[in-house]
């Protein structure tokens, strides 16, 4: 199923409640490929996360991500790009990112 390729600029959180922010840690290895002007992001790329809530409660916050899935027919340098609904892993909680905001016109499968 078609999903909308994800960005540098796109929100992305973690599960808890208040939810963390997360965003790529390193730059797009190809900064020329853009959708709304932004960057996108490959599978690769790992994110680093703020804010997670379960920190409240005494148990180690959501620190770190890593994308498990990305498209399968695109590609950028050879890197599968990231999706909106791609899925990833959150250390050291084994909780998903979900992406809830992100452009609207590109579409990648």
């Amino acid at each position: 199923m078609p999903g909308f390729l994800l960005h540098e600029g796109a929100t992305v959180i973690c599960a808890h409640t208040p939810p963390g922010q997360a965003q790529p840690t390193v730059p797009n290895p190809n900064p020329r490929v853009k959708v709304s002007n932004q960057p996108i992001v490959t599978q690769t790329t790992p994110y680093t996360i703020k804010g997670c809530g379960l920190a409240i409660s005494g148990n180690p916050p959501c620190a770190t991500a890593q994308w498990m899935t990305g498209a399968t027919r695109v590609k950028a340098g050879q890197i599968p790009v990231l999706l909106q609904d791609s899925l990833s892993i959150c250390a050291p909680t084994l909780t998903a990112l979900s992406s809830k905001q992100t452009q609207l016109r590109v579409k990648g499968i």
